[in-house]
């Protein structure tokens, strides 16, 4: 049009001449390229009607005469004609999509612009794939008033709560119109409250904002110029004062689909696509563990008017569960109140009575049709479609809702309750399954829970293992060799475990089948298959099924020490290294189990530790706890009760050392009764006069370990008395007899060999030190050098000696801590004491040419100025002559710093090297030094808090190396040897294990087991009584009610 045309009063007063516009439906192609695909969307609308508003030309879309193209504000052949949105609006790509930030409040999320007829299909491919989200089990949708309305506290605290802890525990998604108004604002607030008091790995609650383009206040922040870049990230600036009729993005939602269909100012643009959005994602299948389920969808309404109403008819026309939140006003009372009712009392007249009351004003003024068409939709809405809420969680309500829903005409009978039961499970609400799945109703058979068992197990869920447990699952029956390949196949990708398994899978899918054996036509275990279930959760490190596994087994020690075992395999492969106490205090139920049989009775306790488990590879509970390194399990008082029992021998524990020592010394003390024995020999032992009490006493592990003492010292004395006074060139009897004597301690080394010989770090001294022996023998002074620093070898390993000292053990441990920070100290200190020493060298002397005064002057005069030895001629003010060689030819002399020979004075500025020495002992003196007691003191700190577990722990090996040593001390060991050898060889007797350190009587272990069986189900009510007694659980369980 040439000119401004007036705005109508009424739709018949509108020019005939002039096209009306209206959005156009299209398709939307989607490109493989990242950040490159195209959302075809309407953007300006051609050919317009314009009208003169506020003095600006406004097009019947709603957008200015401006803002449209080009050719749409030339006269066209189409103009006087009926507008026709195909004709009339001009699609383009998007050019709004990308990343969203809210400017000054931090938030961030992921926007698109699409045409309302965008295929749902494609949308869902781009949250799902381009955008990342998981797809969800559940999909909520919240609809109500889109204007602010003021809610209860109490109301909006349960609504918040509710919803988001819905969301974050199924795995929802939360679907709402986007804006920061009405629910929407609610919903955000909601999410908003999650995000800042959850922690990092409780998740993201996914909120998806639906709204229309042409209602969105500041939306040319989001529209980017490069059609191909998209906004990476668009800036966009909440405005509630300036936004008019318009509404601004709510910035705690997390997503945004933003719908423009060419208008501009219109709303309820969006809602056809995203009715058609939800009904697509109903009707997808997800599937994860073995399970598939249909993604449920559910209605929330909050408040609302007519539009809301509508859109509730609509639900429930369509099968979908509305959830109604009595208290929130207006159609949400109006339902609530109508539903609470007895059918018998849901009347027309009670109806329009609620209307009136909850709309005041509106319900006056409306015509009377809609006033019926009102009260047929509320009397329709009182069906079994729609729950109302006043004080209950809404989480429950939701999913109680769903779970009505979906006993429809699709599921009968058992399948009715299996897709229940899998609904429950796709969500991890175990308080829902237990009110509504497992109850009077339905008597569940083992057999029908073994799929959900699966899926729990695959997608841990310990709490629903546990409730299967409960009713009737047992897992000797389900765990079948079918049933162990498939939860191998579905390792969780993140373990490190599944990689490796995968390639052996792939190449040999029978190798998993070495561990069964074909018996009768089927696959049976030749072991327990917990075992191979409580391996397979172990491998992944869930600690929590394999607790729960743990508590199905018997042999419950020796699983808590696998357990052990699994836990640290999980740290070093990069698990969960920062525990919850909670999570510690779970894996400490073997523990205290073992506490529990100690208590009852101490020598049944000790022989679990040392019962042999043909499941665990001929192992023993101790072993297992050992090769896990856990400290605390063996430094528990029974176990070092029962390693201080062994260390004794037959010897009673209470007898005084000085009775031991004075036995050894005189031994036929021991037929005075000095020394009293136990166990069932003892009074046989008493009584005897002969030589059965002697080979007690000198057969317990102690009185070998101070007579190899007493040995040792001797050794010791005897090395020191040769290099220092009989050390001659034809050899003395006395290092004759050091030889032998060092002869008999490589036959003792050699005994010791296995496989693990050479990880110990004191055999690996015992090695160094004897090979150095064998490399300073008969060479004369040389040979002497070499020997006295073997003596010195042979003197560190006393440590290793006095680590059983209850005084010295610990000290000993910290002293090996520390050497590791001698070690980072000296190379810091090297640094400085190269750096001086050479500037010094190179100041004070010219041209020394000799090694040994090069080093001197550069290593070992700079080390001894650290602790007050100050070099010569630093200054050039003393020394004479009489110190030093001028030419440097005298070898016993350092060559005399360079001087002047005319002014006899210094050649060097004395002032330099003073400065340099100086600065030399600040940074060394001061500085290092004090970096070295520091890191002394935290190395102090840190080990100190652990030391008695270190050294209890250390003590196993200690004694076990004791435990079965020849009871000769070095040099009569070898008769020992020689005694070994001809059984082994020459009669060849096999060797007996010690009963004490590795196994109990066959006959004993049924009973044994059964006993700690017994106990173990006594501490595990005990501590589910005590939970339950905690006031945080009561208060808990107060709420729940």
């Amino acid at each position: 049009p040439s000119h401004p045309h007036p705005l109508p009063s009424s739709p018949s007063t509108t020019p005939s001449s002039f096209p009306r516009v209206r959005s156009l439906s299209c398709s939307v192609s989607l490109s493989d390229i990242s950040h490159s695909f195209f959302l075809l969307s309407p953007l300006f609308p051609l050919f317009p009607l314009y009208w003169v508003i506020s003095m600006k030309v406004v097009c019947e879309c709603g957008y200015t005469r401006q803002q449209h193209l080009e050719e749409a504000t030339r006269p066209h052949t189409l103009q006087g004609k009926d507008w026709d949105p195909k004709k009339h609006v001009q699609e383009m790509p998007t050019d709004a999509f990308g990343d969203i930030v809210f400017t000054g409040l931090g938030q961030k999320g992921k926007y698109v612009r699409l045409s309302q007829d965008t295929p749902s299909s494609v949308i869902y491919h781009l949250m799902t794939q381009y955008w990342g989200l998981d797809v969800p089990n559940l999909l909520i949708s919240v609809t109500g008033g889109a204007k602010d309305f003021n809610m209860k506290p109490r109301l909006k605290s349960i609504f918040r709560r509710g919803l988001v802890k819905v969301a974050q525990t199924t795995g929802a998604w939360i679907i709402t119109g986007g804006s920061h108004t009405g629910v929407m604002k609610q919903v955000g607030e909601a999410v908003r409250d999650f995000t800042l008091s959850s922690s990092y790995n409780e998740g993201e609650v996914v909120t998806v904002g639906i709204a229309t383009w042409g209602t969105v206040h500041n939306r040319e922040g989001l529209v980017h110029p490069s059609v191909s870049s998209g906004s990476f990230p668009a800036e966009y600036i909440m405005d509630e004062e300036g936004q008019g009729h318009l509404t601004c993005l709510d910035s705690n939602h997390s997503h945004f689909i933003l719908v423009d269909d060419g208008t501009h100012g219109r709303y309820g643009v969006e809602i056809p696509l995203r009715t058609k959005l939800e009904k697509f994602i109903s009707e997808q299948t997800k599937e994860k563990g073995g399970v598939a389920i249909k993604i449920p969808v559910v209605c929330v309404v909050l408040e609302g008017g007519p539009g809301t109403l509508h859109t509730i008819y609509n639900a429930i026309t369509n099968g979908t569960p509305c959830v109604v939140v009595e208290g929130s006003g207006r159609v949400a009372d109006v339902i609530a109140q109508v539903a609470g009712l007895p059918t018998g009392e849901i009347t027309i007249a009670r109806i329009q009575q609620a209307l009136s009351v909850f709309f005041r004003e509106m319900f006056e003024t409306l015509p009377e049709s809609s006033v019926v068409e009102w009260t047929k939709k509320v009397s329709e809405h009182t069906g079994p479609g729609v729950g109302g809420m006043v004080c209950g969680d809404v989480d429950v309500a939701i999913l109680q809702a769903l779970l009505k829903a979906s006993r429809s005409h699709d599921y009968f009978g058992h399948e009715n309750w299996d897709h229940q039961l899998k609904l429950a499970v796709a969500w991890n609400r175990v308080d829902i399954a237990r009110s509504e799945i497992f109850s009077d109703e339905r008597q569940w058979k083992p057999s029908e829970l073994h799929p959900v068992m699966m899926a729990a197990l695959i997608s841990n869920k310990p709490e629903f293992v546990k409730l299967f447990l409960e009713n009737g699952v047992r897992l000797k029956e389900f765990v079948t060799w079918d049933t162990l390949l498939h939860l191998y196949q579905h390792l969780d990708p993140s373990c490190l475990f599944h990689s490796k398994l995968q390639k052996v899978l792939a190449e040999e899918p029978e190798r998993l089948r070495s561990l069964y054996k074909r018996s009768s036509g089927h696959v049976a275990f030749t072991m327990d298959p917990v075992r191979d279930l409580l391996i397979w959760a172990i491998v992944q490190n869930r600690r929590e099924l394999a607790e729960i596994i743990w508590a199905q087994v018997t042999g419950s020690v020796s699983q808590h020490a696998w357990l052990r075992v699994g836990q640290r395999w999980g740290s070093s492969q990069g698990g969960n290294v920062a525990r919850k106490p909670s999570a510690n205090s779970r894996w400490k139920r073997g523990a205290r189990v073992f506490t529990e049989c100690h208590r009852k009775d101490e020598e049944r306790a000790q022989k679990l530790l040392t019962r042999v488990s043909e499941a665990w590879g001929r192992t023993t509970c101790l072993q297992l706890a050992l090769k896990a390194e856990d400290m605390k399990f063996v430094s528990h008082g029974g176990i070092q009760a029962f390693l201080t029992k062994v260390w004794w021998g037959q010897l009673c524990v209470d007898n005084g050392l000085w009775r031991v020592i004075l036995c050894m010394v005189a031994f036929p003390l021991l037929y005075t009764g000095l020394i009293t024995f136990r166990c069932q020999r003892c009074r046989v032992l008493q009584a005897t006069k002969g030589l059965l009490r002697v080979r007690a006493f000198f057969n317990a592990p102690v009185v070998i370990f101070h007579l190899n003492i007493l040995s040792y010292f001797a050794f010791l004395c005897l090395f020191a008395y040769v290099l220092m006074v009989d050390f001659q060139p034809t050899p003395s009897w006395c290092e004759y007899l050091i030889y032998f004597w060092l002869f008999s301690l490589v036959c003792e080394e050699l005994r010791q060999v296995a496989l693990l010989y050479f990880s110990d770090f004191w055999n690996k001294l015992d090695i160094g030190a004897i090979l150095l022996f064998a490399a300073g023998l008969r060479l004369l002074y040389p040979g002497r050098v070499i020997l006295s620093l073997d003596f010195i070898m042979f003197c560190l390993r006393l440590m290793h000696i006095f680590t059983v000292s209850k005084t010295l053990g610990p000290k000993i441990i910290i002293v090996k801590r520390m050497m590791k920070d001698v070690f980072f100290f000296l190379f810091l200190l090297a640094v400085w004491v190269v750096s001086f020493g050479v500037a010094k060298q190179a100041i004070l002397i010219h041209n020394e040419s000799r090694v040994d005064w090069i080093f001197r002057g550069v290593i070992y005069q700079s080390y001894l100025t650290i602790f007050g030895q100050m070099p010569a001629y630093i200054d050039g003010r003393t020394g004479g002559l009489d110190q030093c060689s001028p030419n440097g030819t005298d070898p016993y002399k350092p060559k005399c710093p360079e001087s002047d020979a005319i002014r006899h004075e210094p050649a060097f500025p004395e002032w330099l090297t003073v400065i340099l020495l100086c600065l030399y002992l600040l940074f060394t003196n001061i500085l290092l030094l004090n970096l070295l007691i520091a890191m002394f003191n935290y190395t102090f700190q840190q080990v100190q808090e652990h030391t008695d577990q270190i050294w209890k722990f250390q003590r196993h090996d200690l004694i076990e190396e004791y435990h079965g040593r020849p009871p000769a001390p070095p040099p009569f060991i070898l008769l020992s040897h020689l005694h070994l050898f001809i059984k082994r060889v020459v009669l060849k007797i096999p060797a007996k294990r010690h009963k004490q350190l590795n196994q109990a009587e066959k006959n004993e272990e049924a009973a044994l087991l059964s006993w700690e069986i017994y106990l173990k189900e006594n501490y595990l009510q005990n501590q589910q009584y005590q939970q339950k007694q905690r006031p945080e659980q009561q208060i808990q369980d107060i709420r729940d009610k």
